[in-house]
């Protein structure tokens, strides 16, 4: 049996030398291929996320398929909402609508504390059983939302272009918002811990809207409370990746938030960011989603960028810059992996 400590992509998250750069993607199972589709035709989404046999399927799904290092147990970041009481509902384009949105004082008192273990426990089956199927052959990560992209979606009653509900509670509501960010934060640190007690093996910690703020709100109002997420589920043992999008102009900021790697998006060049966060400290990225639709020699090109600018550096973790989009094709993704672990043969 294989020891997480063996594993590549683990590895990696330690910053200890590899055989070849690990790779996983963000959504690698997901819409962009036939077998989750097919059983998107018989279930809901949260039936999906709910019902542990289904939620191994697709995290199983697209691990043969594509050969990467690491498998992604299929959840949603949502999914602490319904049990603090704002309700969950996707609509038929899988979008997220939160039927009872927080808007003021009077909201966040009602919020309900989670039992993790009891109300979120299916996802904690799936991961057992997933690792019932790899065990030795890839490790897990189990993952959460951020506590801004948590409250963004809870406040806002779903997608945001532009953030104002939550901006304007940050901003002229600070208490109020700090009581939030309080429950949000506890929720999130027990729902990490028992993801890796059902034996998740790494951690991530999306922060996909972060990005719309600017790095004095971030620095005042966001910061604090994701550093309180990670430093949190420090004695699980397991390594945490801190991910967020938008976020250039603020990757130090973003740092001194911690995780043992930090991930980010296509608006960077790599070399640039590791710069900014410091060459001791693993990093994951950060190729654009949108490359893998090009033709295969572009996207070899681009591959090849980004490994070219990790030069070799130990603790790189190849991922997209964000989520593998629909109708991605699928040997294009296949592609990017098999560029990605012949790469230091090429030279």
């Amino acid at each position: 049996m294989t020891k997480n400590g063996e594993y590549r992509f683990i590895k990696a998250c330690r910053g200890e030398p590899v055989d070849a750069t690990p790779v996983w993607f963000m959504r690698q199972a997901g819409r962009y291929m036939k077998e989750y589709r097919d059983l998107k035709e018989k279930y809901s989404f949260l039936e999906m996320c709910k019902t542990p046999e289904l939620a191994t399927e697709v995290t199983l799904q697209p691990l043969d398929v594509l050969g990467v290092d690491a498998a992604i147990i299929f959840a949603d970041i949502l999914l602490p909402l319904e049990p603090m009481g704002t309700g969950l509902e996707f609509s038929a384009g899988d979008g997220p609508v939160i039927p009872k949105p927080v808007r003021n004082a009077k909201d966040v008192e009602a919020l309900r504390p989670v039992d993790a273990e009891a109300q979120l426990g299916y996802v904690g089956d799936a991961i057992r059983m997933v690792r019932g199927e790899i065990e030795g052959k890839l490790p897990l990560i189990g993952f959460c939302g951020a506590p801004f992209t948590l409250c963004s979606y809870m406040m806002e009653g779903g997608k945001s272009k532009d953030f104002t509900i939550t901006k304007l509670m940050m901003s002229e509501e600070p208490e109020t918002w700090k009581k939030l960010m309080d429950k949000v934060c506890l929720v999130l640190i027990d729902y990490l811990k028992m993801q890796a007690r059902a034996g998740a093996q790494a951690l991530q910690v999306f922060d996909s809207w972060v990005g719309c703020l600017s790095p004095g709100d971030y620095q005042q109002h966001i910061l604090p409370y994701t550093k309180r997420v990670i430093d949190g589920v420090k004695d699980c043992g397991v390594p945490v990746i801190n991910f967020s999008t938008g976020t250039s102009s603020m990757l130090g900021s973003i740092s001194q938030a911690g995780g043992d790697v930090v991930g980010f998006d296509w608006r960077i060049f790599l070399d640039e960011a590791w710069d900014i966060i410091g060459n001791d400290t693993p990093i994951q990225g950060n190729l654009d989603p949108c490359i893998l639709f090009a033709p295969i020699p572009t996207i070899r090109e681009k591959v090849h960028d980004v490994l070219k600018r990790a030069g070799g550096r130990k603790g790189h973790i190849f991922n997209l810059g964000h989520g593998i989009l629909q109708k991605t094709p699928v040997d294009h993704v296949k592609a990017v992996v098999d560029m990605v672990h012949e790469y230091q043969h090429e030279q």
